[in-house]
């Protein structure tokens, strides 16, 4: 797969630049980017961000209960740690469910190693997630400008 980067433009102004990691999880990695063409973050907001742990985002409705209309995802699960800056598929109680939605980790997060699938990294613009408004939901959200895929 060509697309290497996945870049997240923030409200705040700051380019979140992200490593793509279809090694991992090439599942994970072709729904991002297809729903990033597609325009389909563009808009949305991280609606639960919480401080020492991680920022969510990817539901459409930002109330945590939404998704892209495309099928769930069968889990791709790895060795790879769960650590600052890691981009990971969040899920329901099935490990089958992801389907648009993800979290960034602020902090080591090892007891979610292996039930979560790591598609990315974070390589530039860590501190534009770090200045998230934190909150579950936050009382005024950060929000995705744009995604893009490269």
């Amino acid at each position: 797969m060509a697309d290497e980067t996945l870049t997240l433009t923030l409200d705040s102004g700051g380019d979140v630049v992200i490593k793509l990691r279809p090694d991992l999880a090439p599942g994970h990695v072709e729904r991002i980017a297809t729903l990033a063409k597609d325009g389909f973050y563009d808009g949305v907001v991280f609606h639960r961000v919480i401080p020492g742990f991680m920022a969510q985002g990817g539901d459409p409705t930002g109330t945590g209960m939404g998704g892209s209309k495309l099928p769930d995802i069968k889990a791709e699960f790895s060795r790879e740690k769960h650590v600052r800056g890691i981009c990971s598929m969040a899920r329901s109680s099935n490990p089958n469910s992801a389907n648009s939605q993800f979290f960034i980790c602020f902090d080591d997060a090892t007891f979610l190693d292996g039930q979560y699938t790591v598609w990315g990294e974070v390589t530039s613009g860590m501190e534009h997630v770090d200045a998230l408004p934190k909150g579950e939901p936050p009382r005024t959200p950060g929000k995705i400008v744009t995604a893009t895929v490269a």
